[in-house]
C-alpha cells in the first residue's frame, strides 16, 4: 500500500492514533487501538483506485442472511482478533452498507473473548498502557505513569498519575478495548464507552453472582452465618479466637466495639500457616485474599469481600479496660454437594436401549467423593433426579429383515409408573388391606399410552401397590348401671341403657345386634307387701340422684361472630317424655352503629348448640278401674306377650336411645335416658304410636359431670358508652370466681391466673363514628391582678374528634353555636393600702456630691384600677421602701478640680505576625502589619472618656469610612494602610500623649506616611518639613528604626531556616509540621518592648561594638521579648533551652522551645542550612546534618539536635554507627543536643542523632573533623588564644587571673527553690536565691554575677503568686419545695448564690472565678409531684389491616399510695402516655391492585347501605366494589 490505501465501496476505515489505514491479506480489517468507521460519500473527494488491486470478491463474503437481504446492509464480516489474549478482551465484527442511501442500523457490534484469568505475573491491563508512555515527555519531563482506577467522571479515558509528584494527567481520551471500567465490576470499555458484562461475560447481560459467588445462582450452595462474641478479660488470658471462617468463604464482615484489637491467622489446605497483624487501617494481601481494614475511634472493622484462600481464624488480643463485643456475618460454602454422574452403560447393545445418571456426594475441599451422609446433612442439599437417555438406537439383525426403531426425540416423553384405584378395603373395621395395579408405561407422540419393561422406569422409585386401611376398633356394646327396682316391695323391674360405642367414644351404629345385652330383668324387693294383691308397679321415687335445675349462662353478641340460642320452647308433651326446641343463631355487633346483625353459621367458630332437647315434666297417670279390672288388664298383658298374638306388639318395642345432655357442665348435674320405639326387624326408630303405651319403660336419670367447676371467668354489666360520638369506651367487671360445689350459693374470687386464657375483654370500643364540631375550652388562666380587678383567659377552639380517635382543629365559623367566652373578670376583692413610689427628691446639695431619696405615697387601688392616697398609718404595717442614690447638681466654686491626667505608657509594639485585631495603649511606638484593625486607647484618670480628642500629626482626626471615634473616646481604624501612618495625639484637657504609628511594608522595610511625603515635597514653600513638624510635637519619628528593622531582618533569617528545614527529604519529616505560619505561634502576635531597654541597645550600637555583637544584642533582645511575653500570657511553661541546660550553652534565639506548638505525630529533625557561629567563650554550634571543619580549637562544640514530635521524641546519639559513650566531658543537654568539650583528633567521626517515639523514628548525621593546632588554650575572662606570649604575660601579669582548663572553667546560674508565698489570696510574692557557679558538680564555689553574664540572661529571683482575689462564694437559704416536679415525689428548690469579700459586701461573680461554686438548685419531697399516670391495658385492635386499624387505653392521673383519680393537669410534669395507637398498619393487598375486605362484617357493610361513606368503603373494597 505504498503511495495510496485502499478505498471500498462505501466504507472507509481510519486509524486516528496511527494516522493510516491497516489492512489485512484477505481484505478484512485487523484490530486496531482507536477507530472511526464513515461512509465514502461524507469524504471531502474520492482517491482514485489502483490499477493494480483487484476488486473484492463477493464468494470471500460471509453469506448473507435473510434478514440482511430485506435490508440494505451486507453479511457480517468475520470476528476480528481479540483484543487481549486473557482477563476478558472484545472482539469486532463489520459490515457494510450496499446502497447509497442511509442504512438503518450499526456497521460494528462486538462480544467478549479470552475470558479466561491472566497468570499472576502478566499485571493490570489499564497499568501497562500508563507505562507505554514512560518514553514520551510530559511538560519537557518524563515521569513513570501509575494508572487512576474507578474514575467517575469518565472511567474508559486513560488517566495516570506521575509517580513522586502525584500529578494526574489523561495521557489518552480512551482506553484499549477490553480495559474494565471499574476494579470490582466486569463492565468493559469499547470504543471509550463502558458496556455492562454480567457475571456470564455476555454483553449486555444483567446475571450477577448470588452471595455464593454462582452466577445467575439461587443462593442455594452456601449459608448465612452470624453470630457474636464477648471478650471475657477475667479469665486472664491476654488473647482469645473469635470465629473460624473456613475455605471459600465469601461476604466477611466483622465489627468489634470496645479497646480490643483483632489478628488474624491462616491456614492453607496443605498445611501452611500465615498470621496477619492489623498495625493500621488500609488493605492487606493474605493467601490470596484481600482484607479491607478500618480503625475508628470506638470501634474495628473487617471486610472480606472473598472468597476466601484459606482457612482464617480471627483472634482478638485483649488490652485491659471494659470487655469488648465482636459481631460477625459471612456466607458459608456448603462444602459436600452432590455431583452429578456421568451416564451408566446402556441398558442393551443394540435396537434402542436407555442408559441412566447417578449422584455422588463430592467434597469441595480435598476433591474427593464422599459417603452420601455428608451431603444429606445439609437441608438446602437437593440430590439431583437421575436422567435417562436413549442408547445404542442402531438395528439389530432379525430373522424376518432388520426391526424398525421410531428414535426418540424431544418431544417423547420418558416412560413413568402409573397406578390403578385402590380397592376398597377388606373390612370396615379392625385392620384390612387395599391394593391396586403400578405398572410402567410409556407414551408415543400421537399421545397413546402402551405398558412397557418395568426397567424403564427404575430410574424413579416404584409406587406402593399395598396400602392398610380401616386400621380403628370396631364398635362394641357399652351397658350403664341399672336403675332401682321399680316397686318398693316385692317383685319388680330395673333397667339399663344399653349404648354402640365406636373407636372415637361416640354412641353411634355398627354393633352386632345378637350380641346386644337386655335392657329389663325383674327384680325383687325383699319387702313384704300387705295387700292381697298390688296393681300395677309403683314407680319409686329414685333415690340416687337429686332433680337439678338446668342453669345454662347467658350469652350477648360481642364484636366476634358467635352463637346466641333463644330460649326453649315448651315441651311437647305434658306428661312424660317429649321434646322441645330453640333457635340458635350466629349473631355479631357492629361496633360501629351499635346493631346486632344475623351472619352465617360457617362464621361463628366452635360447635353449634343444640337446637332441640329431650323433656319430661312428670308421669302419665293411668286411669284405672277398680282392682279387678287391673288385674284383667294384666292377665290380659300375659296372654299377649306369651301368645304374642298382635303382630304390633311382636314388631315394635321401647328402646333406651342414650342420654340427654347433662344438665350443668360441672359440678354435678343429671341426664335423662332417651326412650324411643324402635322397629325390631330394621333397628330403626318409629313412631311411638306403635309402641304400647302401657309398656313403656319408666323415666331414668342418673348424675353427670360431678367432677367440680374450674374457676371460671364472670363478666359483668357493660357501663354506658364514656363519649357519646369519636370513639368511646364501655366497661365491665370480669373477675375470676369459683363456686366450691352446686348447692353452695357462695363464690369465692381468685385470681385471673387461676382462669384459663383468654380474658373476656373488660372494654370495649363504642360509637365510633365522627363528632360535630364543637367548642373545647381549656382551663381558665391565672388572674391579671390578685385584687381590685383582674381578667383571666382561656383558650376556646373549635375541634371535632373523629372516629379513628384523633382530634382535628378547625376554624371557628365549623362550630354552629356560639363560642364560649375566653376571658372573665377576676379578682374583685378589695386591695389592702400599699406604698407607691411616685419620684426622686430634689438633691439634698446645690452643688457638688450629694443625696436623692426616693419618696413613697400610701395609696388605695380600687376595682376601676385608679389609685386613691391613704391615711399613711394604713401602711405603717408594710415594709416602706427606702431608696437612695448620689447626685451632682454642679462643682462648687470654692471646690478644687484634679487635673485630668493621661495614663501613658512608654513601649514599643511590633507586630510579629499576622492577627485580626491589635490593641494599643497611647505613648511610645507602634510598627504594625497592613491590613489589620488597630484600636488606640487613651486611659484617662479625672476626665470623662467621651470628651477625649484626637490628632493626627498635630490635626483633629474625622472620622473616615474605615477609621471611626467611638463615644468611648478611643480609635478603631479597620485594615491599616500605609496612609494611616502618623503620629497619634490623645487631648484630655491640658493633657496630651503621642503615639507614632508605622506601617511595615514588603521586605519588612518601614512604610512612610503620604502626608509625611507630601510636607517634603519640593515647590511648597509654605510647607514645613515634617522633621520640624514632629519636633513642635516633641517626639522622634524615626527614633528606634534601626532596631526595629534588625528584628524584622532577624524574622527573615528565621523563615529562611523554616524553608530549608521544610526542604529535608521526606523520610525526614512530617507533611504536616511547620507548614504554614499557623504552627509559628511560639513567638507572640505583637512584640512589647520597654522604651528603656531599647534606648541601651541604641546605646551599644553607638559604641561600635561590630557587627557580630549587633547580631548577638538583638537575637537577645527578640529572646527577652518572647520570654517576657510568654511569662506575661503565662503561655509558656517552660524556660528558654539557655536556661535550663549547662551555663556554657551560649544565648541564641531559639525559634522551636515554645511548648504547644502544632507537632507532628511521626518524630522529625529541625534541619538548619547554617552553623550559628561560635559563642562567647569560644564554643562552636552546628546544627545536626551539616559537616564540622574544626581549623581552630574551641572550648567546646555543640551539635544542636531539635526533634520535635507527638509524643515528644527520645533522642539518642551513635559514632561511626555505635552507641556513644558519654563522660565528664562528652555529654548531652537536657534538651538532647550533643556537647564536647575540648574537641581533639579522637573525637572525629560520623555523629549520629536519633529521634523515636512510638509512631516512627528519624536521623540526622554530621561529620566531624578536625584540622586545627595541637597546642593548649588558655582562658581568662572572655579571651581565648593559643599558648605563647599572650599566656604567659596573663599569668605573670596578675594573680587574679586563674589558668584554668576542663570543667573548672564552666561558669553557670544555680536556683533555690521558691519560698512560700507571702499571702494566700489578693496577690502575693515568691523569692529565691540565684547564684552564680564556678566548677563542676560537687567541686563548685560560688563566684561574683558578673562572671555568669556569658552563661544567659540571669533567671528572675522574684514572680507574683496566689493572684485570685480573697472573694469567697456565699448562698442563702433554701427556698420553699415548690418548683417543678422532676420525678415521683420529687420538686426543685432554689437559693441564690453570690460572690462577696472578707467584709461581706457582694462583689462581681468574676472575683470568684475559679472557686469552686455552691449548687443554687437541688431536689426536694414535695407532695404535690406524688402523681404519676396510670395506663390500662390496650383495646383489640379495630381491623385487621389497612390504615384504620387503631386500640386505645385508659390513662389516668392517680396519687402513688392512695390511688386517688386527678385531674391531667398534676402530672403535666411527666409527659403523658398516649391513650391511643394505630395498629395492624398492614398493606390489605391494595398495593398489588387486589381489592380485598379487612373486616368481617363488610356484608352487613353492604345491607345497611353504608358503602358510600369512603371509610367503609376503603374497609370494605370488595363488597362495595359494585355500589
Amino acid at each position: 500500500m505504498s503511495g495510496s490505501c485502499l478505498w471500498t465501496t462505501s466504507l472507509v476505515l481510519l486509524a486516528v492514533c496511527a494516522k493510516i489505514a491497516v489492512w489485512a491479506n484477505n481484505g478484512d480489517a485487523v484490530f486496531i487501538r482507536e477507530f472511526t468507521l464513515i461512509r465514502r460519500d461524507h469524504l471531502a473527494e474520492e482517491p482514485l483506485h489502483d490499477g493494480g488491486q483487484k476488486p473484492e470478491d463477493p464468494s470471500s463474503r460471509t453469506a448473507r442472511s435473510e434478514e440482511d437481504r430485506d435490508t440494505l446492509w451486507d453479511a457480517w464480516g468475520s470476528w476480528s482478533e481479540c483484543s487481549r489474549t486473557c482477563g476478558g478482551g472484545a472482539s469486532y465484527s463489520l459490515r457494510r452498507c450496499l446502497s447509497s442511501k442511509t442504512c438503518e442500523g450499526q456497521n460494528i457490534k462486538y462480544r467478549t473473548c479470552s475470558n479466561v484469568d491472566c497468570p499472576s505475573d502478566a499485571g493490570d491491563f489499564r497499568a501497562q498502557q500508563c507505562s507505554a508512555h514512560a518514553d514520551e515527555q510530559y511538560q519537557d519531563q518524563y515521569h513513570e505513569w501509575l494508572p487512576v482506577y474507578n474514575d467517575p467522571d469518565n472511567p474508559c479515558a486513560l488517566k495516570c498519575k506521575a509517580k513522586g509528584s502525584g500529578l494526574v494527567v489523561e495521557l489518552a481520551p480512551k482506553v484499549l478495548d477490553g480495559t474494565r471500567c471499574y476494579t470490582e465490576s466486569l463492565d468493559m470499555c469499547i470504543s471509550g464507552i463502558c458496556q455492562i458484562v454480567g457475571c456470564d461475560h455476555e454483553l449486555g447481560s444483567t446475571a450477577t453472582e448470588d452471595n455464593c459467588g454462582v452466577c445467575n445462582g439461587d443462593g442455594s450452595s452456601c449459608r448465612l452465618v452470624r453470630g457474636h462474641y464477648k471478650s471475657q478479660h477475667s479469665s486472664g488470658k491476654t488473647e482469645d479466637t473469635v470465629v473460624i471462617i473456613p475455605y471459600k468463604s465469601r461476604h466477611v464482615r466483622l465489627i468489634l466495639k470496645g479497646p480490643d484489637h483483632l489478628y488474624m491467622e491462616s491456614k492453607t489446605l496443605q498445611g501452611v500457616r500465615d498470621e496477619l497483624v492489623l498495625d493500621r487501617p488500609g488493605q492487606y494481601y493474605i493467601e490470596n485474599t484481600t482484607v479491607d481494614y478500618q480503625k475508628l475511634s470506638d470501634k474495628e472493622v473487617l471486610r472480606i469481600t472473598g472468597p476466601l484462600g484459606a482457612d482464617f481464624t480471627v483472634k482478638v488480643q485483649f488490652t485491659g479496660g471494659t470487655d469488648s463485643v465482636v459481631q460477625y456475618i459471612y456466607y458459608q460454602p456448603i462444602i459436600h454437594r452432590w455431583r452429578e454422574t456421568d451416564f451408566f452403560p446402556c441398558s442393551v447393545t443394540c435396537g434402542g436401549g436407555y442408559q441412566l445418571t447417578s449422584a455422588e456426594c463430592y467434597d469441595l475441599r480435598s476433591g474427593r467423593v464422599v459417603v452420601d451422609q455428608y451431603c444429606h446433612y445439609y437441608p438446602e442439599n437437593v440430590k439431583p433426579k437421575p436422567k435417562l437417555q436413549e442408547c445404542n438406537m442402531e438395528l439389530c439383525l432379525d430373522s424376518d429383515g432388520y426391526k424398525e426403531i421410531m428414535p426418540y426425540d424431544q418431544y417423547h416423553p420418558l416412560p413413568r409408573w402409573e397406578s390403578s384405584p385402590w380397592t376398597a378395603c377388606s373390612t370396615s373395621c379392625g385392620g384390612g388391606i387395599q391394593s391396586r395395579l403400578v405398572s410402567c408405561v410409556e407414551e408415543d407422540m400421537q399421545g397413546t399410552i402402551t405398558p412397557t419393561e418395568e426397567w424403564k422406569c427404575l430410574y424413579s422409585p416404584k409406587t406402593a401397590i399395598l396400602q392398610p386401611c380401616n386400621t380403628f376398633d370396631c364398635p362394641t356394646w357399652l351397658a350403664q348401671e341399672w336403675s332401682p327396682c321399680t316397686v318398693t316391695c316385692g317383685q319388680g323391674l330395673r333397667y339399663r341403657v344399653v349404648l354402640c360405642i365406636d373407636h372415637r367414644g361416640l354412641h353411634a351404629g355398627g354393633c352386632n345386634p345378637t350380641t346386644k345385652p337386655h335392657i329389663k330383668e325383674e327384680c325383687l324387693v325383699t319387702v313384704p307387701c300387705y295387700k292381697s294383691k298390688d296393681t300395677l308397679p309403683v314407680e319409686a321415687k329414685p333415690v340416687w340422684h337429686k332433680q337439678a335445675i338446668e342453669l345454662e349462662e347467658e350469652v350477648t353478641a360481642s364484636e366476634e361472630p358467635t352463637f346466641i340460642p333463644g330460649p326453649w320452647q315448651p315441651c311437647s308433651r305434658t306428661c312424660g317424655a317429649g321434646t322441645q326446641h330453640r333457635t340458635v343463631k350466629c349473631q355479631v355487633l357492629l361496633s360501629f352503629s351499635q346493631t346486632i346483625v344475623d351472619v352465617p353459621d360457617d362464621e361463628c367458630e366452635g360447635v353449634k348448640p343444640a337446637t332441640s332437647q329431650p323433656c319430661y315434666s312428670s308421669p302419665c297417670s293411668v286411669d284405672l278401674g277398680e282392682a279387678g279390672e287391673s288385674e284383667e288388664v294384666e292377665e290380659e298383658e300375659e296372654e299377649e306377650e306369651k301368645g304374642g298374638t298382635l303382630q304390633r306388639e311382636e314388631l315394635h318395642d321401647w328402646e333406651y336411645e342414650g342420654f340427654t345432655e347433662c344438665s350443668e357442665s360441672c359440678g354435678g348435674g343429671v341426664q335423662e335416658a332417651v326412650v324411643i320405639c324402635l322397629n325390631k326387624q330394621t333397628r330403626e326408630a318409629a313412631d311411638q304410636s306403635l309402641c304400647v303405651s302401657s309398656r313403656r319403660p319408666p323415666r331414668l336419670l342418673q348424675d353427670c359431670k360431678t367432677q367440680p367447676c374450674p374457676p371460671r371467668w364472670e363478666t359483668g354489666e357493660w357501663s354506658s358508652c364514656s363519649a357519646t360520638c369519636g370513639v368511646g369506651l364501655m366497661i365491665r367487671t370480669v373477675v375470676c370466681t369459683h363456686r366450691p360445689s352446686r348447692d353452695s350459693n357462695h363464690t369465692l374470687v381468685l385470681r385471673d391466673e387461676d382462669c384459663q386464657n383468654p380474658k373476656p375483654s373488660p372494654l370495649q370500643a363504642c360509637n365510633r363514628f365522627d363528632c360535630p364540631p364543637m367548642w373545647d375550652t381549656h382551663d381558665w388562666g391565672q388572674c391579671s391582678q390578685s385584687c381590685g380587678g383582674g381578667v383571666q383567659r382561656r383558650q376556646v377552639l373549635c375541634k371535632q374528634r373523629l372516629a379513628d380517635g384523633s382530634i382535628l382543629e378547625l376554624p371557628d365559623t365549623f362550630c354552629p353555636t356560639k363560642s364560649p367566652t375566653s376571658q372573665q373578670p377576676c379578682g374583685e376583692k378589695e386591695c389592702p393600702p400599699e406604698w407607691v413610689t411616685t419620684s426622686w427628691s430634689q438633691c439634698s446639695v446645690t452643688c457638688g456630691n450629694g443625696i436623692q431619696t426616693l419618696q413613697a405615697v400610701c395609696r388605695k387601688k380600687e376595682v376601676n384600677g385608679r389609685y386613691l392616697t391613704a391615711d399613711p398609718k394604713n401602711c405603717s404595717l408594710l415594709a416602706r421602701l427606702n431608696r437612695i442614690r448620689p447626685c451632682f447638681f454642679k462643682p462648687c466654686e470654692n471646690s478644687v478640680k484634679p487635673d485630668a491626667t493621661i495614663l501613658s505608657q512608654k513601649k514599643v509594639y511590633i507586630q510579629w505576625r499576622k492577627g485580626k485585631k491589635v490593641h494599643l495603649g497611647i505613648g511610645g511606638y507602634a510598627y504594625i502589619l497592613p491590613w489589620t484593625t488597630v484600636v488606640l486607647r487613651c486611659p484617662t484618670r479625672h476626665f470623662r472618656k467621651g470628651q477625649i480628642h484626637w490628632l493626627k500629626e498635630g490635626k483633629p482626626l474625622v472620622n473616615l469610612p474605615h477609621l471611626s471615634i467611638t463615644s468611648l473616646g478611643y480609635v478603631k481604624i479597620h485594615q491599616v494602610r500605609a496612609s494611616d501612618a502618623g503620629i497619634y495625639t490623645c487631648v484630655a484637657g491640658e493633657a496630651q500623649e503621642h503615639l507614632v504609628l508605622q506601617i511595615i511594608g514588603s521586605k519588612q522595610k518601614l512604610s512612610v506616611a503620604e502626608s509625611m511625603l507630601r510636607r517634603q515635597k519640593v515647590g511648597r514653600p509654605d510647607a514645613i518639613s515634617a522633621q520640624e513638624r514632629f519636633q513642635e510635637l516633641h517626639i522622634s519619628l524615626n527614633r528606634y528604626d534601626a532596631i526595629i528593622e534588625r528584628l524584622l531582618n532577624h524574622k527573615e533569617s528565621i523563615r529562611d531556616e523554616k524553608y530549608i528545614a521544610d526542604k529535608s527529604p521526606a523520610s525526614e519529616k512530617n507533611s504536616s509540621t511547620l507548614e504554614d505560619e499557623g504552627s509559628e505561634i511560639y513567638i507572640p502576635e505583637v512584640l512589647v518592648a520597654d522604651t528603656r531597654r531599647l534606648e541601651e541597645i541604641m546605646k551599644n550600637f553607638a559604641e561600635d561594638l561590630g557587627g557580630l555583637r549587633e547580631e548577638q544584642l538583638i537575637a537577645q533582645l527578640l529572646s527577652e521579648l518572647t520570654v517576657a511575653q510568654g511569662e506575661t500570657n503565662e503561655s509558656t511553661l517552660h524556660p528558654p533551652e539557655s536556661a535550663e541546660s549547662s551555663t556554657q550553652e551560649p544565648l541564641h534565639y531559639k525559634p522551636n522551645t515554645k511548648v504547644h506548638t502544632a507537632r507532628p505525630r511521626n518524630p522529625l529533625i529541625i534541619q538548619r542550612s547554617k552553623k550559628i557561629g561560635e559563642g562567647p567563650q569560644s564554643e562552636m554550634i552546628v546544627y545536626v546534618g551539616m559537616p564540622v571543619f574544626l581549623q581552630k580549637p574551641v572550648v567546646s562544640l555543640v551539635l544542636k539536635c531539635e526533634a520535635v514530635g507527638n509524643p515528644d521524641p527520645s533522642v539518642t546519639w551513635t559514632k561511626n554507627g555505635k552507641e556513644l559513650r558519654y563522660s565528664s566531658r562528652v555529654g548531652l543537654f537536657p534538651t538532647g543536643s550533643l556537647r564536647i568539650q575540648y574537641p581533639s583528633k579522637g573525637d572525629e567521626g560520623l555523629y549520629t542523632c536519633t529521634a523515636r517515639n512510638r509512631f516512627g523514628r528519624t536521623s540526622l548525621s554530621s561529620s566531624v573533623q578536625i584540622t586545627g593546632g595541637k597546642g593548649r588554650i588558655c582562658v581568662q575572662g572572655n579571651s581565648v588564644g593559643a599558648n605563647g606570649l599572650a599566656c604567659s604575660e596573663r599569668r605573670n601579669g596578675s594573680r587574679s587571673a586563674e589558668l584554668c582548663q576542663g570543667q573548672a572553667c564552666l561558669f553557670r546560674w544555680r536556683v533555690d527553690a521558691w519560698s512560700p508565698c507571702s499571702a494566700t489570696c489578693g496577690g502575693g510574692a515568691q523569692t529565691r536565691i540565684v547564684r552564680c557557679m564556678k566548677g563542676p558538680e560537687g567541686r563548685s564555689e560560688e563566684v561574683e554575677s558578673p562572671n555568669c553574664l556569658g552563661a544567659g540572661r540571669k533567671p528572675s529571683d522574684a514572680r507574683p503568686c496566689n493572684l485570685l482575689p480573697c472573694a469567697r462564694w456565699a448562698t442563702t437559704s433554701w427556698g420553699p419545695c415548690h418548683g417543678r416536679c422532676v420525678g415521683p415525689s420529687l420538686a426543685t428548690q432554689h437559693r441564690y448564690v453570690y460572690c462577696q469579700d472578707p467584709n461581706g459586701t457582694r462583689v462581681p461573680h468574676r472575683m470568684c472565678t475559679g472557686l469552686h461554686r455552691p449548687s443554687s438548685l437541688r431536689n426536694c419531697t414535695a407532695e404535690a409531684c406524688a402523681l404519676q399516670w396510670l395506663v390500662g391495658p390496650w383495646t383489640q385492635c379495630t381491623a385487621t389491616c389497612g390504615r384504620h386499624g387503631f386500640q386505645s387505653r385508659q390513662v389516668t392521673c392517680v396519687h402513688l399510695r392512695t390511688g386517688k383519680a386527678f385531674r391531667d393537669r398534676h402530672c403535666t410534669w411527666r409527659p403523658r402516655p398516649a391513650s391511643w395507637q394505630r395498629c395492624n398498619i398492614l398493606s390489605c393487598g391494595r398495593a398489588g391492585g387486589i381489592c380485598r375486605d379487612s373486616t368481617r362484617y363488610c356484608e352487613k357493610v353492604r345491607q345497611l347501605e353504608l358503602c358510600l361513606l369512603p371509610h367503609f368503603k376503603s374497609r370494605c373494597c370488595f363488597s362495595c366494589r359494585n355500589t
